[in-house]
């Protein structure tokens, strides 16, 4: 531990050391590596603390809004963003801390993402990356194969094509679905004898030409909100963003579909793109793609999925059945840092058609000329980094059985973990688990028996009592630091689809186990006990329904 505050010389020589010499063998940094490569998980546990820092005490940790004039040495620094910023960070590779897609990740990707930032390659162009570009085009290749399923003679002749794309590297799913709803509206205003194109001559004129009066995109009342950002962006509005209703399984409602795309049209409005979800979110769900793919394909509309989530799934020869339907779609996003267990930014867009990307594209003389494989041609972002080499290392390292494995346990455990949940008296399961995610609640004993006599305005009460019992168990689980659950706002029929407050778990890490889940369970009873004013206003209003 370094108590006393020193400060470095600024001098070249000085300067020079610190790109090109690492620090000594008894350094903070190099005892950080040593300790990171040897069991990362215990150095995350040590590291960061269990008790929550109020966010406001945090800020004043970093409130200087000045760029210092004194060089701090490497290792005091260090040591610094142990105190100040490890010690405070989310401790998402625990396996309690089952609230989020983040997880633990494997130790090989350590010294490999050092190898990544030390080459430092550009991915816009092949003169700032040369082998990553290839690499990154197989990775696409490999995926695109995944989904759907070409032969040999197709990836021979299109993975590597200067002038074509199977799709696109993105820094996670929002610009993955911006990039295919791109595609897709440029498709659908495309060039047309006289009129070059809504690329060229903008939304205004398009629509002119075209003779619409709006744009529209559909999706699912279980729709990402990245999506609001693509219509925002793509200049059609939210507004032009349809939801479309869901069944009691959170899955799009093909009729409601249908009937939305004919309510549109009427109104002289193009419905040119519907989003598909592959694992909803807040529960996981899983729209029924092939009936959403055939009336897209009635109604000439771009089918989009967006399988950020449960895209991994296809990884397992036992589940990919859940996502049938998926290699009729015109475009898959999928974040490889969710379940190919990637660090965070690392997303992409996968076309069907090779050709489909050709109207989105761009060129420069200095950068992305005609005719070279230059990748950013293609990509909304501009520079990039090689995450590719990560998810190619993964794709080898772990397997494609592998990741069934992984893919299968975590789809299983949150079977069990609903099970475990439906066998308790005082929890309910709220949504089922397709995937491995689940929402629950805690409802005192009291609850289950009122809600069979209760009437709709004594149910909806009820309702707000247990919303408000469900954040605070919540928040003080998480301000407890032993473990993590999410919480989000549903619409259950049993709850007759009033706003309900729901805890939400994503059980990916592989290193969650039954004993853990049952803790977490115990936690929440534990703490439900620390709100007596809430348990007794729910006992009350119990008493008083069965009374009635």
């Amino acid at each position: 531990m370094i108590s006393e505050h020193k400060t470095a010389e600024v001098s070249l020589e000085h300067l020079i050391r610190i790109f090109t010499v690492p620090e000594g063998p008894d350094s903070t940094l190099t005892e950080i590596e040593e300790k990171l490569s040897q069991n990362l998980n215990r150095f995350l546990r040590e590291h960061i603390a269990a008790e929550e820092k109020p966010l406001i005490d945090i800020e004043k940790d970093f409130a200087k809004a000045t760029i210092p004039e004194s060089p701090e040495f490497v290792s005091q620094h260090t040591q610094h963003l142990l105190d100040k910023l490890v010690a405070h960070s989310v401790h998402t590779s625990s396996p309690s801390f089952v609230g989020h897609m983040t997880s633990a990740l494997p130790y090989f990707l350590m010294p490999l993402s050092k190898i990544m930032i030390a080459l430092n390659q550009n991915l816009v162009k092949i003169e700032t990356s040369k082998a990553f570009t290839p690499l990154e085009r197989q990775v696409l290749g490999m995926l695109h194969r995944l989904i759907y399923s070409q032969e040999d003679s197709f990836y021979a002749r299109w993975m590597h094509s200067a002038n074509h794309s199977l799709g696109a590297f993105c820094s996670g799913g929002t610009i993955a679905n911006i990039t295919a709803l791109w595609v897709a509206r440029n498709n659908a205003l495309r060039a047309k004898n006289e009129f070059t194109g809504v690329e060229k001559e903008g939304l205004y004129k398009a629509m002119k030409y075209y003779g619409y009066e709006g744009l529209a995109i559909l999706v699912s009342e279980r729709g990402h909100y990245s999506l609001k950002k693509a219509a925002d962006v793509l200049g059609i509005g939210q507004e032009g963003l349809v939801s479309v209703a869901t069944d009691t399984n959170n899955r799009i409602c093909p009729i409601a579909l249908q009937e939305k795309i004919a309510q549109l049209k009427n109104n002289n409005i193009m419905p040119f793109a519907v989003v598909g979800v592959a694992g909803t979110t807040e529960t996981g769900n899983i729209d029924p793609l092939d009936e959403v793919a055939k009336i897209c394909l009635q109604e000439g509309c771009h089918f989009h999925v967006d399988a950020a989530w449960g895209g991994a799934t296809l990884m397992s020869n036992n589940y990919r059945g859940l996502l049938k339907g998926i290699e009729l779609a015109d475009s898959v996003t999928i974040d490889a840092h969710k379940q190919l267990y990637i660090p965070m930014g690392a997303g992409m867009v996968l076309f069907k058609n090779p050709n489909a990307m050709k109207s989105i594209e761009h060129h420069a003389q200095y950068i992305l000329r005609k005719g070279s494989k230059d990748l950013g041609s293609h990509t909304l972002e501009g520079s990039r980094s090689g995450m590719a080499m990560l998810v190619y290392a993964a794709m080898h390292i772990i397997s494609r059985p592998g990741y069934e494995l992984l893919i299968d346990q975590s789809i299983e455990k949150a079977q069990y973990f609903a099970s475990m949940i439906e066998n308790q008296p005082d929890f309910e399961l709220i949504s089922h688990p397709e995937l491995c995610l689940l929402t629950y609640r805690y409802i005192p004993e009291s609850v289950c028996n009122a809600l069979l006599v209760a009437s709709n305005e004594r149910k909806a009460e009820l309702n707000d009592h247990l919303n408000q019992l469900t954040m605070f168990i919540q928040k003080k689980q998480r301000e407890a630091g032993k473990s993590f659950v999410s919480r989000t706002r549903l619409n259950p029929e049993k709850w007759n689809k009033l706003d309900t407050i729901v805890f939400r778990v994503v059980l990916a890490n592989p290193l969650t186990n039954h004993e853990v889940l049952h803790l977490v369970l115990e936690e929440q009873r534990r703490i439900a006990q620390q709100a007596p004013r809430l348990m007794n206003s729910i006992e009350q209003l119990c008493n008083d329904i069965l009374a009635s």
